[in-house]
């Protein structure tokens, strides 16, 4: 008796549980849950772009820093000292590339031919500089 108890309070929490998530999932404003849905993926393929990015970013400085510095070994006769100095340029414009890529400044400047023109800064009102 105490058991058929137990699953008939057990069933109307489930049902009631079920009517709830039925009602949050119409909601117009609902956000799905995170995890495996569409904006999960999508915040994935994101991070997955930034990183290749940085990686190129990083990986080509290092590449023409390296190929200016044995060009010029080559055209002056001078074996690996302007090769290991540009590769080191190299190194440091490829961290520095990254770190700028990378940074949240960056990404969250809107260019500005995304604002609206009503949103533009005005100019300060007064005189022309060239005088007309």
């Amino acid at each position: 008796m105490a058991r058929d108890d137990d699953d008939e309070a057990l069933r109307a929490r489930l049902d009631n549980l079920s009517g709830a998530l039925k009602a949050q999932r119409q909601k117009p404003g609902a956000t799905p849950p995170q995890g495996g849905g569409e904006e999960s993926r999508d915040g994935f393929g994101s991070a997955m772009s930034l990183g290749l990015r940085a990686a190129s970013e990083f990986a080509a400085a290092i590449v023409v820093g390296g190929l200016l510095g044995w060009q010029l070994d080559r055209w002056l006769g001078t074996k690996p000292a302007f090769l290991i100095a540009f590769f080191l340029i190299g190194v440091v414009a490829g961290v520095w590339n990254v770190i700028r890529v990378t940074s949240p400044l960056s990404r969250a400047r809107t260019p500005v031919k995304d604002v609206p023109n009503n949103e533009l800064p005005k100019a300060p009102a007064g005189d022309d500089e060239d005088g007309d």
